[in-house]
């Protein structure tokens, strides 16, 4: 049985960095936000709009124009979760249904907010990519458009990062470089391999 990995990590961590070291090593990872993304201008287009009309514009969803309606919103991100995290549980239950067919013996799942949506009981075993918060800081503040407001308010939506490492079985440090990470992974599949999954159960007796 396919051994589920959840790999999750806060704003500027350099969660996408760590999955992309996965996928060079060939293992399969669903990346819940480049699923959100294709749903954005897809399927979930229609709905979208009838929740928040003036954040589709041109047949998508304009992702500036939707964060201004949600953010430090809570009923309203609340509305736009109730939409969205069931489409994209539906994307991951169909790549794990492949991984599953093929055989595949590890799979990622990518998903930023797995801890505070309670999804590693999906999970065999959970990845925190984390890094000080002085590094995450200036990471974030460094992007387009970025402000000290924006940060605080996805922070607030965020577990604490010594709170997510608490859960994690393993942990990389994306401090040190991308060279150093990469021995990281490499460390984490050497652990892993040939080890079965649990059906999603989670592991509830030990650690790796």
């Amino acid at each position: 049985m396919t051994f589920i990995l959840g790999l999750t990590g806060s704003i500027g961590m350099g969660k996408s960095t760590t999955a992309a070291l996965f996928q060079a090593r060939g293992i399969p990872v669903h990346d819940a936000d480049a699923a959100v993304h294709a749903l954005y201008r897809g399927r979930a287009v229609p709905l979208i709009a009838a929740a928040f009309p003036d954040a589709v514009h041109d047949g998508v969803v304009d992702r500036a124009r939707l964060s201004g309606a949600v953010l430090g919103r809570p009923e309203a991100m609340a509305r736009l979760e109730a939409i969205i995290h069931p489409l994209v549980r539906e994307e991951e239950a169909g790549f794990l249904r492949g991984c599953r067919q093929r055989g595949v013996g590890l799979a990622v799942l990518d998903v930023p907010l797995l801890l505070e949506t309670g999804g590693e009981r999906r999970c065999d075993a959970v990845l925190v990519v984390s890094a000080p918060a002085e590094i995450q800081r200036a990471r974030v503040l460094a992007r387009p458009g970025m402000t000290p407001e924006r940060l605080d308010a996805i922070l607030a939506r965020q577990m604490p990062d010594a709170a997510k490492r608490a859960h994690a079985h393993f942990i990389v440090d994306t401090s040190r470089g991308l060279v150093a990470a990469g021995r990281q992974v490499g460390s984490i599949l050497i652990a892993l391999a040939g080890r079965p999954g649990r059906g999603g159960r989670g592991w509830t007796d030990d650690h790796a």
